[in-house]
Formats: structure tokens, sequence, C-alpha cells
């Protein structure tokens, strides 16, 4: 597969919409669609940038989870607490302002930050980070009224009977997963 050239279908607020063209193994023309948080000049922009930040939060031997609606799905999911980065802004300020934002709480260590990954592969270049955070502080609400989020601290059982019943965000379910499974690889 090799990528001949990106044209922009629309320009919209926070996305950007892109046909690629490419040449399949049997030397066709192949189409395919994608959205972007960036303006892609070409080939070389695609995954280029880091947007934002997962944050995998704990307090003592609790995991941080948002219950939040999400109007791409028009339904209440559990996730992670995360963001955009603002412009000029580093992961490590993000991941700050993104806790305090959604849930009030505050940063008190950073005990990883992977290298950047892609969110959404299917659909979009969108790269972020995933960090580990210890916090502290009480949950408050400082979100905007076009956010739902309800911020909770669950302990490894109550992460287990959530998983089994409720729906997730992948990053969300997957780190769930792992905080709630005895000997987590997290550390957490």
């Amino acid at each position: 597969m090799k990528l001949q050239k990106i044209r922009e279908t629309y320009s919209g607020k926070y996305l950007n919409y892109y046909e690629l063209s490419y040449e399949n193994r049997a030397g066709r023309e192949k189409k395919y669609e994608i959205v972007s948080r960036r303006k892609l000049a070409g080939p070389e922009d695609l995954g280029a940038g880091v947007s934002g930040v997962s944050i995998i939060a704990t307090r003592g031997d609790e995991l941080l989870l948002l219950r939040e609606f999400r109007m791409g799905v028009g339904r209440t999911v559990y996730n992670l607490c995360a963001g955009m980065t603002e412009k000029g802004e580093s992961i490590p300020d993000c991941i700050a302002r993104e806790l305090y934002e959604e849930t009030g709480l505050r940063l008190t260590q950073i005990l990883d930050i992977l290298p950047a990954s892609f969110s959404a592969i299917a659909i979009s270049d969108v790269k972020t980070c995933i960090a580990f955070v210890r916090v502290e502080g009480e949950l408050s609400d400082h979100t905007s009224e076009n956010e739902e989020i309800q911020a909770g601290f669950y302990t490894r059982e109550q992460v287990r009977e959530l998983i089994a019943r409720e729906e997730f965000s992948s990053r969300a379910q997957l780190a769930a997963y792992f905080f709630a499974a005895q000997g987590s690889p997290f550390g957490i």
C-alpha cells in the first residue's frame, strides 16, 4: 500500500476531514476517509503530532474513572480522565489541567508517560500519550455546560463489577481490567 495523495474534504471547528488515495497491492486506487484534529498538508503530516493525553490515575488503592455522557455514541460510558493539549502546553501541564477541570483533583506524582499512540487508528491520525499518575483532593465539578461527567474512585472489586456490566471506552476498559487484576502490571 502506498499513499498517493491527501485531499481535505471538509474543515470543521474541531475536526478536519480528508480523503486519502492509496495505490493498493494490485496497483489500483483505494480511497480512504479519515478525520484529524490538525491541518494536514501532505502524507508526512499523518500522525506527526501529539494531540493530548489519557490519564490512568490512582489515589491509594483506588482507580479514578469518569462516568460521562459521550455525544458521539449518545450515552453514558466509563472513561479515563483525558483531554487535548492547548497551544504551547506540555503533556505534564495538560495532565494537571485536565485532572482539575474534569475532577477537581490535584496531580501529586507522574509515575510514567508512555510514548504517543494512535487513539482511533481506523478513522483518525490522532495520537495521545497515556499517563500513569497519583492524585489527591476532593472530587468537584469544574466542567463546562457541554460536559456531563461524574468522577469516582473505585476499588479493584468495584472495577471488576463495572467491567462485567457497564460500557467503557476501549482504553478505560483495558486500564480497568489490568488495575482489577491481582498483581497489576501497572505497579499502581
